[in-house]
């Protein structure tokens, strides 16, 4: 990809030896890349702490579109559970942050051991995953964060927009595929998985969560029945 390439070069004149290796995990590693809709997540193992300043001036010269957004660690930290690193410096969203926790979770180390690409370093680096760990803080996200964020889409004007159909039909759908499989997996599996296990009562709200993802015509005409159909969906899938 152009903007990897750029990344890449930049950082290299910036800081020569700096960037040892670049992987890509999210929907890239997974299969499930959408142009126009899909950020390009990254990790990027360097030889040395590396400094905000520098990461501002890296960032200037990036395209604002697609979001470049990723994380910056060392090999040590891969081998690491990454609930025990301290927050460390990242690109989200095209702002440069200087210490945060986003993106240093064990879904991020699951998806590059499961299938990261590597586009600098070895092909398959020495990374920490703790399977019961992850599925845990699985269980413990649909319970912690999307049975309150459906009890606020009952009132909630952003439940009538698309993105917030998507973000939840489509979001609790991979958390309950990603325990069934053992491994972390795409949104757009977990569509279908959604509707092979739910059944075909759910495949109207299913597929328009899809549609919005992946591009087609609306499956809905009105907004309050979308909003229905997104909650009763939720309401099914977090019972499990």
């Amino acid at each position: 990809m152009k903007v990897i390439d750029e990344f890449l070069a930049r950082a290299d004149t910036l800081a020569p030896g700096l960037v040892e290796g670049l992987y890509l995990h999210g929907s890239i590693a997974l299969g499930d890349y959408r142009p126009g809709v899909s950020d390009i997540d990254f990790v990027a193992v360097t030889s040395a702490p590396a400094a905000p300043d520098l990461l501002r001036r890296l960032h200037r010269s990036l395209p604002r579109r697609p979001h470049l957004d990723g994380i910056f660690v060392t090999r040590d930290d891969l081998r690491r559970d990454p609930a025990t690193l301290p927050p460390g410096p990242a690109i989200h969203e095209n702002r440069v942050l200087a210490a945060t926790d986003f993106e240093r979770n064990l879904v991020t180390w699951h998806v590059l051991a499961q299938g990261g690409v590597a586009v600098r370093g070895p092909q398959h680096p020495e990374i920490f995953t703790d399977w019961p760990a992850l599925a845990a803080r699985t269980r413990d996200n649909l319970e912690s964060y999307w049975r309150p964020w459906t009890r606020r889409m009952r009132t909630h004007p952003a439940a009538l927009t698309a993105a917030a159909v998507s973000w939840g039909v489509l979001g609790v759908a991979r958390l309950r595929n990603t325990l069934e499989a053992g491994r972390v997996t795409a949104k757009t599996d977990a569509g279908e998985f959604a509707v092979r296990t739910y059944g075909s009562r759910w495949e109207p709200i299913v597929g328009e969560a899809l549609r919005i993802r992946c591009g087609g015509s609306p499956r809905f005409r009105n907004p309050l029945r979308r909003r229905a159909e997104m909650l009763a969906f939720l309401t099914r899938a977090l019972t499990h």
